[in-house]
């Protein structure tokens, strides 16, 4: 679960470099880098759990 998590993460500060530098998406971009980031801190305060 906690990959899953990291590749979302990675995938849509992907999506928002892209956006940043390919063209101008608007709003798309800063909504992609704020999922981007709550995915990250979500995991961050759930920390390493074994399952």
């Amino acid at each position: 679960m906690g990959n899953l998590l990291y590749i979302i993460a990675v995938i849509l500060v992907i999506g928002w470099l892209i956006g940043f530098v390919g063209y101008n998406a608007g709003g798309l971009v800063h909504i992609l880098l704020v999922i981007a980031i709550i995915v990250v801190l979500l995991r961050i305060i759930q920390g390493r759990k074994v399952l």
